[in-house]
């Protein structure tokens, strides 16, 4: 055959060092823009769903703070505004806390938070590298609940979140585990998608 592709997830690199040398070729479906859109949603479900498991009061009327305004935080958001929540987001960018004000959030700015982090109590991290410091979870109140939904290795320091005592969830992996068949679903659109190109 002349024309070989593989389509894959989270292909090693030897594994595209050996398809290079064999004229094959690659697409990592993790790096598939359409399909991570897509899983955001179910990744925002499961997480608003691990949140309703693991507190004892409502969404609505709670203080969530999401970190991070990629595709997940912004689903995540819309997710809970249909919940009543009062939501702040957490971004870097200055056209990210624009948006974040755009769409009628509250915003902070990551790397200036402090002491007004005591005030939530839910707090969704979106981002892959250390944001909730020793010194940030700190400022947390003891009933806040973190939800990780970043990849390793995450933005919570667990550690010192434990000896807070206070609650981390790890939430990874969540279109597979809330929604199979949608998730495998989306995975089928996504490479349909690519072969009628």
């Amino acid at each position: 055959c002349k024309d070989k592709n593989l389509i894959a997830g989270s292909i090693k690199e030897d594994i595209l060092e050996i398809a290079k040398e064999n004229n094959i070729q690659v697409t990592d479906m993790i790096k598939n823009e359409k399909l991570a859109i897509l899983n955001s949603i179910s990744t925002a479900e499961g997480a608003i769903e691990a949140a309703m498991k693991e507190t004892d009061t409502i969404i609505h009327g709670s203080n969530v703070l999401i970190l991070g305004f990629g595709r997940i935080g912004k689903v995540l958001a819309k997710k809970l505004q249909g919940l009543s929540a009062h939501i702040t987001c957490a971004a870097r960018k200055q056209e990210d806390l624009a948006w974040i004000n755009a769409y009628g959030y509250n915003s902070i700015n990551i790397n200036k938070m402090g002491k007004e982090l005591e005030q939530f109590d839910i707090i969704f991290n979106t981002v892959p590298h250390l944001i909730l410091t020793k010194e940030r979870i700190s400022y947390l109140n003891e009933k806040c609940l973190l939800i990780e939904l970043a990849s390793n290795p995450g933005g919570i320091d667990r550690k010192e979140a434990e000896n807070y005592k206070i609650k981390v969830v790890e939430a990874l992996a969540l279109p597979g585990k809330v929604a199979p068949t949608t998730a495998a679903e989306f995975i089928k659109e996504a490479i349909y998608d690519l072969i009628e190109q």
